[in-house]
């Protein structure tokens, strides 16, 4: 059955509901980078089912999001090919506009969203987009594109890229497994795959 046309599935909480522990995730949240506009929407509202490790993901997620050295282009590139190989509908539609207001080319963004190679992409996202396309594909990566990303990155920025990817690979996950629906209004990116 289509994610799209299945209820969330789990039940929606709002702030008076919280307990102390989902409280004190949100605060977090909040007083961190993200800022007092996080709500309980999208993955946000899953952690607050697990608070410990909720707190540890928007932990980790936080980090790969706004303190990393790859520039916001390249980070929110990464985060848009790995919402795509995920089919993430949230993730693609809520990363789309970030990753233009960071300078990813609008064709880019309609090429990943198309499934297609962006070929027109400057070439440090394409070398970003072979790195992470070849790990998801094959899990592992070939020597070519390693040391194309290793001359644009570094060692420290490789690491940190494999971050950005593992964090919003489980950020993915979550949105997909919980059928976390899309903001009121909002068209979903992708035709969502059926399965079983």
């Amino acid at each position: 059955m289509p994610a799209s046309k299945s209820k969330f599935r789990l039940p929606p909480l709002s702030e008076d509901q919280l307990n102390p522990a989902q409280r004190a995730l949100l605060d977090s949240m909040r007083a961190g980078p993200r800022g007092k506009g996080v709500s309980l929407s999208g993955p946000f509202g899953c952690y607050m089912h697990a608070p410990e490790i909720g707190e540890a993901i928007q932990q980790l997620a936080a980090f790969c999001r706004f303190k990393t050295r790859l520039p916001k282009r390249l980070s929110e590139f990464a985060i848009l090919a790995i919402g795509r190989i995920w089919k993430a509908q949230f993730e693609f539609h809520v990363h789309a506009r970030e990753a233009e207001e960071a300078g990813v080319k609008p064709q880019t963004i309609r090429d990943l969203k198309a499934g297609r190679v962006p070929a027109k992409a400057p070439k440090d996202e394409r070398a970003l987009y072979d790195f992470i396309s070849e790990l998801h594909r094959y899990r592992r990566v070939s020597n070519r594109t390693y040391a194309r990303v290793q001359k644009l990155l570094g060692d420290g920025g490789i690491v940190e890229l494999l971050a950005i990817m593992g964090s919003y690979t489980l950020t993915c996950m979550v949105l997909n497994a919980f059928q976390v629906p899309l903001p009121e209004g909002a068209t979903p990116p992708f035709k969502e795959p059926v399965v079983g």
